[in-house]
């Protein structure tokens, strides 16, 4: 298996780091050539219209969507989650993809950035020790620096976590997956195996669609 991590700007290296660390080859996609062969494509989070501008730069808007619809997973965290997104509420390049509407700096400035566990429900699959309750995998730690927030989806959508007063904050819809925080400065990996999960699943779609 081999993912791409879009390396434009931004905490594309934190994302590199947990991957090895699970032992998944990865690829830092500069260059359209960049995505040839990828199993799955990460968009870190940065400063989306800095991505934007610059995957429109470096020609990559169109061939990254190529990727999805070829059925290839793809992450977006934070300011990726912004270029999946259908609508973010700005002019800046979108990739469009998912069927989202995100807000952008939904909580503030940088120093309104801040740190709260989530209860994910998606996690348990993974097989990880449940929380201090017995029930269910233990809460993810969600750092949001900055964070969009995912204001509306659409109807394919299934929603991953919300914060306690409700907002949507992670999503995922056919093989594509958006978190408005950045699980790539935590020490969980649990999103990450579960990239890698979705992965599979989209592996085993493709193929079993060859045969009609």
């Amino acid at each position: 298996m081999q993912i791409g991590v879009l390396a434009l700007q931004g905490a594309f290296r934190e994302h590199g780091v947990i991957l090895r660390r699970i032992g998944v080859a990865h690829r830092e996609v500069r260059l359209p050539g960049h995505l040839r062969g990828l199993d799955g494509l990460i968009i870190p989070g940065g400063e989306s219209t800095t991505i934007g501008k610059l995957a429109r730069e470096y020609s990559l808007l169109r061939p990254m969507r190529a990727l999805a619809h070829e059925g290839k997973a793809v992450w977006g965290t934070c300011a990726g989650a912004i270029l999946l997104a259908k609508q973010a509420g700005s002019r800046q390049p979108l990739l469009g993809l998912m069927d989202i509407a995100v807000q952008r700096n939904a909580f503030g400035r940088q120093l309104d950035s801040f740190e709260t566990p989530l209860e994910v429900g998606a996690l348990t699959a993974l097989g990880e020790a449940s929380g201090a309750n017995g029930s269910g995998p233990r809460p993810f730690h969600g750092v949001f620096i900055r964070a969009p927030l995912i204001s509306s989806v659409g109807s394919g959508v299934e929603v991953l976590a919300r914060l306690p007063t409700g907002e949507v904050v992670a999503a995922r819809q056919d093989g594509m997956l958006a978190t408005v925080f950045h699980p790539e400065l935590t020490d969980d990996d649990r999103f990450h195996r579960l990239f890698l999960d979705m992965i599979a699943l989209q592996r085993g779609a493709v193929t079993a669609g060859s045969y009609d």
